[in-house]
């Protein structure tokens, strides 16, 4: 079974009404989502890096626009440790869920992917609809804790549960070892 590592909305210049909030749990986050992405690049042969990331309402931005505009924003220092590189899949969306209205699903089954490892921002959120979505659509999920970010402790504490409990998700660790087996 063919693996994903899905990065979501990293590529961030952190300027909304919730960033004060979130910004401590991302970099409480950060060690955790790069332990995931570098575990994922070294199994090249059979996990595919993807990241899916808000356009934030730009239509015409394109990956490296988002990239640029994140890196020279404020707190290029969360954004720089956990860029794209030349290999990683790159997919844009325009709300929570990373598979509405993208070719994210599309992708995955021309890479023969069924199975997906979430890391990135927001638990509560993003994180949670989106493997809501990947449950809908019979893939396998994993979200490792320590590799995702939140605004509201409690909220991410029990989106978490609901991805384990109700969605069948596996909830674990960024070292775990079989966290792409």
């Amino acid at each position: 079974m063919r693996t994903a590592l899905i990065v979501i909305d990293m590529i961030n210049t952190y300027e909304h009404e919730d960033a004060e909030r979130l910004l401590p749990s991302v970099r409480e986050a950060l060690p955790g989502m790069l332990r995931a992405l570098e575990r994922a690049r070294a199994h090249t042969s059979d996990v595919e890096v993807i990241y899916v990331n808000d356009n934030f309402g730009r239509w015409r931005s394109h990956h490296d626009e988002i990239l640029r505009t994140a890196l020279d924003g404020p707190h290029a220092d969360v954004v720089e440790p956990i860029r794209p590189d030349d290999s990683s899949l790159f997919v844009v969306k325009a709300r929570h869920s990373i598979f509405y209205e993208t070719p994210l699903e599309y992708l995955l089954g021309q890479h023969g992917i069924q199975r997906i490892v979430l890391c990135g921002q927001v638990t509560e959120q993003c994180v949670l609809y989106s493997a809501l979505d990947a449950h809908i659509r019979h893939l396998d999920v994993t979200v490792p804790r320590d590799a995702v970010a939140h605004i509201h402790p409690d909220l991410a504490d029990a989106a978490l549960r609901m991805m384990e409990r109700n969605m069948g998700a596996r909830v674990t660790e960024s070292g775990a070892a079989d966290l792409f087996d």
